[in-house]
């Protein structure tokens, strides 16, 4: 696991977080680890902060506290948890731990016994007290304005839009549900309003991201309240109204997922689909307690491209979980030759506190772990080659993230932000900023980027 994005440290993050700090205001610094999930905690956290007269800064230094955001799904990650606290510790010393590693607090106190608090994830109001405790607010209601759409950690013209909280799945790798809980999903008017207001304030590509999309409403019974119901369908359906790219994140394939690529293949929202697959063995599957049914997996994206050709797939795998066989990993290999998936990850296993794969038998030897990590992802290396390859001669449209001197870096439809690849055009860009939308012919493919032209 890493920070998402990597420049979101307070020593790094000058480019999205100005300093307009008055003589006189507490300041806060955010470090914000892990998923974007975390991410949109910590937005709600520096809001809320904000709108309590605080101002945000992005230098340790200039803080007079820092909160530490941390992620805790994986060993590494909770190590990184504790070496980002540790250095918060060091430049600033005075450190509020919040995020799924808060939910183990004596394993970081015995790490960091100086940190002044320690809170769970999603206990917003418990951060803000433990904020409150270590530096009174001084608010001024004559110049402490919150804009309308909040506080952003990302370039202004995406934003993230969490539409529920846990997870009712039980995989025997994931402690989530035992952090963040069960499904609980928010009104869609409610997540609409959001949306709205995201859109009115320059956003031009809405990240729909949960744990579990696919499972949205299930908990509310798809209740219908302000004329919106709580189903994905639908939510998609209605945010695809508002004019910006809908990115759909997290989607488990459910059944109903065959009634979303209709609104791709209309435009409605993008053509592009984030599934965790995890493995493509039944036995493995069934070692995981997740459903088992990859052959017919093939035969529900055949069918999703036969409605929407254009449709980008992304997903992750677990390569070397316990138990796993060479021929296991074989039909791994084979299934994702015969799914061509556009853009793929891996994770190695790793054992995870609390969660009930520790007790499998038959763990795979690291060095194993690590020749099957590096034959899947030189399998799907391939793959991306020749899918981007197809793309020459292509024109796209294309979403700009950046320009620089030597060029503007940019996203076509089928790439998420900070997990895909990139377009880059290298002459006549000058006149490109961040948040353009133009179309771009593909001149040249790599193993997981493009270059284009304007045009």
């Amino acid at each position: 696991m890493q920070q998402n994005p990597p420049d979101l440290r307070p020593d790094l993050a000058r480019a999205r977080i100005p300093d307009q700090r008055r003589d006189g205001q507490p300041t806060i610094g955010m470090v914000s680890l892990g998923c974007p999930k975390a991410l949109v905690d910590s937005e709600r956290i520096l809001t809320r902060l904000r709108a309590e007269g605080y101002a945000i800064s992005s230098d340790y230094h200039g803080a007079d506290a820092v909160i530490v955001n941390t992620c805790g799904f994986l060993d590494s990650a909770k190590a990184e948890s504790l070496d980002a606290i540790g250095e918060a510790l060091r430049e600033n010393g005075r450190v509020i731990v919040t995020g799924c590693l808060g939910a183990e607090p004596d394993y970081i106190t015995g790490a960091h016994p100086r940190v002044l608090a320690v809170t769970g994830p999603q206990q917003y109001e418990r951060v803000l007290d433990a904020v409150h405790g270590a530096v009174p607010p001084k608010p001024d209601p004559f110049i402490d304005l919150l804009p309308a759409s909040g506080v952003s950690l990302t370039p202004r013209h995406y934003s993230y839009l969490k539409i529920s909280e846990g997870c009712n799945h039980k995989c025997k790798f994931c402690i989530i549900p035992d952090m963040r809980g069960r499904l609980v999903s928010r009104p869609a008017h409610a997540i609409m309003r959001e949306a709205e207001k995201l859109v009115q304030a320059g956003v031009k590509e809405l990240l729909v991201i949960s744990q579990d999309t696919s499972a949205y409403g299930l908990d509310r019974k798809h209740d219908t309240e302000r004329g919106h119901r709580a189903h994905i369908t639908d939510l998609a359906r209605d945010l695809g109204s508002l004019g910006a790219w809908v990115r759909l994140h997290y989607v488990y394939p459910y059944p109903h997922v065959r009634d979303l690529i209709p609104l791709m293949a209309e435009g409605i929202v993008l053509p592009y689909l984030d599934i965790p697959f995890q493995h493509a063995h039944p036995d493995v599957l069934r070692r995981m307690a997740r459903p088992a049914a990859a052959a017919k997996t093939l035969d529900e994206i055949a069918a999703w491209r036969a409605v929407c050709p254009d449709i980008t797939l992304r997903s992750t795998f677990i390569v070397g979980y316990p138990g796993e066989t060479e021929a296991e990993f074989q039909t791994l290999l084979d299934w994702l030759d015969e799914a061509q998936l556009d853009r793929v990850g891996a994770f190695q296993y790793e054992n995870v506190k609390g969660a009930r794969a520790n007790a499998l038998p038959d763990h795979v030897a690291p060095e194993v772990k690590q020749d099957r990590f590096d034959r899947f992802m030189q399998k799907a290396q391939s793959i991306s080659e020749a899918r981007l390859a197809a793309k020459i001669g292509t024109r796209q449209q294309v979403i700009v993230d950046e320009v620089d001197a030597d060029g503007a870096t940019c996203r076509t439809k089928a790439d998420a932000p900070e997990i895909d690849g990139n377009l880059f055009i290298d002459q006549g860009f000058e006149q490109l900023s961040p948040g353009d939308m133009v179309t771009v012919t593909v001149d040249e493919a790599g193993d997981y980027d493009l270059w284009g032209t304007l045009g």
